[in-house]
C-alpha cells in the first residue's frame, strides 16, 4: 500500500490545526492534495491531551467540546500497526508505545511522517522513515 499521497500523522499535528498553533498554516498548506491517514491510538490521544489542558485550565470545557467536534470533523483514515514490531521499535529507542506505533505504521505503508514531536522525528530519521517537516 504504499502511495505518495499518504501522510501518516501524529496527535501533535491534529492538536496544531485544532487549536491554531503557530505553526497550523504551513501544516494545513502541506495537507493539500495528500490523504490523511494515522494509527488507531489517535483519538484516544487527543482526548487525553484535551483532558490534561482542561485539568492545567489551559482550555475550558466549552473549548474542548469544541475541539473535539473539530477532531471528529477532520477526514482522515486509519492504519492498522503491527503492535509486536511497535514494541521491539520502542525497546530498540527506548521510546512510548504510543510513539512507536505511528513510526511503525508510517515505516510499514511506506508513507511519510508528520509530527512536531522531537524525539519521534529523530528517531524515524535513524529507522530511515522520510519526516515531514513545518
Amino acid at each position: 500500500m504504499r502511495s505518495s499521497s499518504l501522510i501518516l500523522v501524529d496527535a501533535s499535528i491534529f492538536l496544531a490545526v485544532i487549536l491554531e498553533e503557530p505553526e497550523r498554516d504551513g501544516i494545513v498548506e502541506l495537507f493539500e492534495g495528500k490523504e490523511i491517514v494515522s494509527v488507531g491510538c489517535l483519538p484516544w490521544e487527543v482526548g487525553n491531551a484535551f483532558s490534561a489542558m482542561l485539568k492545567r485550565k489551559r482550555l475550558t470545557e466549552a473549548e474542548v467540546t469544541r475541539g473535539w467536534e473539530v477532531f471528529e470533523a477532520i477526514s482522515w483514515r486509519s492504519l492498522k500497526e503491527n503492535i509486536g514490531e511497535a514494541l521491539r521499535l520502542s525497546s530498540r529507542h527506548n521510546i512510548y508505545a504510543y510513539d512507536a506505533y505511528y513510526l511503525e505504521a508510517a515505516s510499514r505503508y511506506g508513507c511519510p511522517l508528520f509530527s512536531l514531536d522531537s524525539r519521534m522525528k529523530e528517531v524515524g530519521k535513524m529507522e530511515k522513515i522520510p519526516i515531514m517537516e513545518v
